[in-house]
């Protein structure tokens, strides 16, 4: 039945899906949610973050207890889950750590290097080439700085929208409102969209709300998954 069929038959449109209340008649359009770390991006999310705090430790001559002490004390922002912090968080560290300003700005940079890794390129031209007969979305668990920095390097804006940060919503993956967040900003409903993120609980979390997904191991595996929900030979 089109719009118009069910206009004359006095059919009650306003629960149906939006895409089918115009026309011409079309199907709901898919998605496609990416992550980032992991995912998009090369890197080993799980890895990192303790092989540079146990560089910067030998560097800065801290024993472990002392270096978590300090920063502890520090009573650091959550750059995670607000935005705007990342500035009062570094200036933070530098004095936490008794660091001058030039040294600080070292260790931000290596932080940002190791935090966007390389660019997962096959998946990156892969995403772009789903349109338009598919929407392409990112959904990141992130801290302050990650969307300038990751656009900087990567141009993700120009091949996904909506882009969607932990640290701009306030709530984390597997936080069932992370989800809803990134649901409402595609205008979609769960059924609509397939998932890929590196982590289990993301996926699980996804599945939580409706949201199909794979966990992201390989290449070939996850661009079979998604050939598959989009219904591509």
């Amino acid at each position: 039945m089109g719009f118009s069929d069910a206009q004359a038959l006095g059919v009650e449109l306003s629960g149906w899906p939006q895409c089918f209340t115009r026309l011409p008649v079309m199907e709901c359009k898919k998605w496609i949610l990416f992550d980032i770390g992991g995912v998009l991006e090369v890197v080993d999310d799980d890895a990192w973050p303790q092989k540079f705090q146990r560089r910067w430790q030998a560097r800065l001559g801290f024993d472990p207890e002392e270096y978590k002490e300090r920063i502890d004390r520090a009573a650091l922002p959550f750059i995670d889950l607000s935005p705007q912090t990342e500035s009062a968080y570094w200036e933070g560290v530098g004095r936490a750590l008794d660091m001058d300003q030039a040294t600080v700005a070292e260790m931000r940079a290596e932080m940002w290097d190791q935090y966007c890794g390389i660019l997962n390129v096959e998946l990156m031209d892969f995403a772009r080439g789903l349109h338009p007969n598919a929407g392409v979305a990112i959904l990141s668990n992130s801290v302050d700085g990650a969307r300038e920095e990751e656009e900087r390097r990567y141009a993700f804006s120009r091949v996904f929208a909506p882009i969607i940060y932990s640290h701009e919503i306030g709530v984390a993956k597997p936080e069932a409102a992370a989800y809803r967040s990134a649901l409402q900003a595609m205008d979609a409903e769960p059924d609509q969209v397939f998932f890929i993120d590196d982590h289990s609980e993301a996926v699980a979390g996804a599945a939580a709300v409706g949201i199909r997904g794979t966990l992201h191991v390989g290449n070939a595996a996850t661009i079979e998954k998604i050939e598959d929900f989009l219904g591509r030979p």
